[in-house]
């Protein structure tokens, strides 16, 4: 079963197990007449453990006290998927720690596993993901026959090629791109410089720019910086962002492509083939793993494959 898709409804005989199962209506009792709840709440709360309950018995839990934290957890996960808005599932978790806080104080359980639950005013909003199809598009999209173009197909190859920040791309000199090793030198946040590789084909891209194109831009006024802007000026962040976001409507992406996107999409292109987080970390310039691991969001479905996969014990 996907993990967005509901479980089946139970029968009319498997609806009456599982609330008898877990207490549904001494529940209903504990919210009306000892914690004193509306009506309107009272039924909220009920349908929201109900739901849980079915949930969890199609896990194969067969009792509340069964439950752990991970699996309340895969439960949120399971509601934000089928795509609740966040006010629904605040209130679900709501009903699921009222809900513990009964099953505590009645002694059916010995444990509350719900204190842990994030709640989604927490959850980082992302930015969108091309698809490879995607990236293919924006990249061929430059007319290649106009000048610009060959400048703006470089920036976008060597900006998914490497991830880089925007302001790390408008940064780059001509001399930190070392052709021959394949790789580029790169000045993060607080001038710390790393080695980024550079695929074969950006590496051609920006070849072909540098020898044909930035010449005929240069005015004296480049500082050896390498991404020209057409008076021969250095390229603005803003600039590069105008390219991008100019290129993606050329290729007709209805997302909004941002460097952001591109920065984010190289991350995730590289987590999903299979790359090591450490790795992208280094790539990316996090000083701190948790920032890579909140940064490359992978589809959760994703990540257990490859611990069913690769995991001795899975």
């Amino acid at each position: 079963m996907d993990r967005s898709t509901p479980p089946p409804a139970p029968t009319a005989a498997a609806a009456a197990a599982v609330a008898r199962a877990f207490h549904l209506e001494r529940f209903r009792d504990y919210l009306a007449l000892e914690a004193g709840n509306s009506h309107h709440t009272v039924e909220n709360y009920l349908r929201d453990i109900t739901r849980l309950a079915v949930y969890a018995t199609s896990k194969g839990v067969k009792v509340p006290e069964q439950l752990s934290a991970p699996q309340l957890r895969d439960f949120i996960y399971f509601l934000k998927d089928l795509g609740l808005a966040p006010t629904t599932i605040r209130r679900q978790i709501s009903a699921i720690r009222t809900y513990f806080k009964f099953l505590v104080g009645e002694g059916i359980a010995a444990r509350d596993p719900s204190e842990r639950i994030e709640s989604p005013k927490r959850w980082r909003t992302l930015p969108a993901v091309l698809t490879v199809p995607e990236i293919d598009k924006l990249l061929a999209a430059p007319n290649t026959d106009e000048p610009l173009a060959i400048r703006d197909r470089a920036l976008l190859e060597f900006a998914y090629a490497t991830g880089v920040r925007v302001s790390e791309l408008v940064a780059l000199k001509l001399q930190d791109v070392m052709f021959e090793d394949g790789v580029a030198r790169v000045f993060g946040k607080g001038a710390k410089e790393r080695l980024v590789p550079v695929g074969r084909r950006a590496l051609g891209a920006v070849s072909l720019y540098a020898r044909e194109i930035r010449p005929t831009l240069d005015r004296g006024k480049t500082r050896g910086f390498l991404f020209l802007n057409a008076r021969g000026s250095p390229l603005s962040r803003v600039g590069a962002w105008g390219v991008i976001k100019a290129t993606a409507r050329r290729a007709g992406l209805t997302k909004r492509v941002t460097p952001h996107t591109l920065r984010h999409t190289f991350a995730t292109h590289l987590l999903e083939g299979g790359a090591d987080l450490r790795a992208v970390q280094e790539m990316l310039g996090h000083a701190d793993l948790s920032t890579t691991q909140l940064y490359t969001h992978v589809d959760r479905d994703y990540l257990r494959t490859v611990h069913k996969s690769y995991h001795p014990r899975p």
